[in-house]
């Protein structure tokens, strides 16, 4: 965090996450790499799922995402005060809801459909030139709706794609901030609201398991929006931030060869009856190869019997919006809430 001069006490379960060693806050995306290994995730899992075509056309999405971050051109930044202002206050520095988009977005999304479509199916064309027509007021409207989690007015059909240009816009400003940060240290501070993104205060798609590096077997929460990992310890609600009554769901765990016992799920819905939400657990020591966005969308089925178990989830994927946002009173309505 920014130095501010202003003391952060951190909760029991942290310290004692904390106490065999620094585990680090952050987990940054990686510019060359991001969305490309979600887009050979999606392959892999569209192999033998019954959404092969609709994940092999989100993993056509992902490529061209990492080919549009790659070269994407520059935009202002929140400068050195801006940081110091946020971490000061807990506010994300680049809010998805208050930051300014750079016009440098609807570019990305022309480019970006425009790619896909050459290889997008035939039942996607249509969808995909009707966003093509649009003028630059109504794509702004479809970006706000999203950014908000209004759900009146947009345009569900095409909301996965433009969606894919903002985060492909965001992930580029979380990275452009941090390389050009000069403090030695990260750019980004903490929230007091441990299920937000740090960056841009979006919910997370889903957490996932880091198995090696500087963090084994912590939890971090994966941003719906931006792509940027933080830091949550295991067993507590990122809803409502409770401990005592966590448990896990998963769909039936996979065969093991021979007399091997089978192997737990690698994707497991964590539980609050406190609160009733639910978010996805992805467990990389059990599949290096899982992914949280690509295993979140190949994963529905677990999100519908969660439903059917009166559960609400709380975090988002942008890929897949369905249902109603929660309504006011609850937290801040997000589209893919239900």
């Amino acid at each position: 965090m920014t130095a501010t001069g202003t003391v952060r006490v951190m909760p029991v379960e942290e310290i004692v996450a904390r106490g065999g060693g620094n585990v680090p806050y952050l987990a940054p995306p990686a510019r060359g790499t991001v969305f490309a290994e979600r887009g050979m995730r999606l392959r892999q899992l569209a192999a033998s799922h019954a959404m092969g075509d609709f994940l092999r056309f989100m993993a056509d999405v992902s490529l061209a995402q990492q080919e549009l971050l790659n070269r994407h051109p520059e935009v202002p930044l929140p400068d050195a005060q801006a940081l110091d202002d946020a971490a000061r206050c807990g506010v994300p520095p680049l809010s998805a809801t208050d930051w300014p988009r750079d016009a440098a977005w609807r570019q990305v999304l022309r480019d970006l459909v425009t790619k896909v479509r050459v290889a997008a199916p035939e039942a996607a064309r249509p969808v995909i030139d009707r966003l093509l027509q649009w003028d630059d007021v109504q794509l702004e409207r479809q970006a706000d709706g999203l950014l908000h989690g209004v759900m009146h007015g947009l345009d569900l059909a095409t909301a996965p794609l433009v969606a894919a240009a903002l985060q492909v816009h965001w992930t580029h400003l979380v990275i452009a901030t941090q390389e050009r940060h000069q403090g030695g240290g990260s750019a980004f501070g903490r929230l007091d609201d441990h299920g937000r993104c740090p960056c841009c205060g979006s919910r997370p798609t889903a957490s996932v398991v880091r198995p090696a590096g500087d963090a084994p077997g912590q939890r971090y929460l994966h941003c719906s929006l931006c792509s940027m990992q933080w830091h949550m310890v295991r067993a507590r609600c990122t809803h409502c931030g409770a401990t005592g009554h966590i448990a896990y769901e998963s769909l039936e765990a996979a065969d093991a060869p021979g007399d091997e016992p089978p192997r737990l799920a690698a994707v497991q819905a964590e539980t609050c009856d406190d609160c009733g939400h639910y978010l996805k657990i992805v467990h990389t020591e059990r599949d290096p190869f899982a992914e949280p966005v690509a295993d979140d969308l190949a994963t529905l089925t677990l999100d519908l019997l969660a439903c059917e178990a009166g559960r609400q989830r709380y975090g988002v994927n942008l890929m897949l919006l369905y249902g109603e946002p929660e309504p006011p009173g609850d937290s801040p309505p997000t589209p893919g809430g239900h």
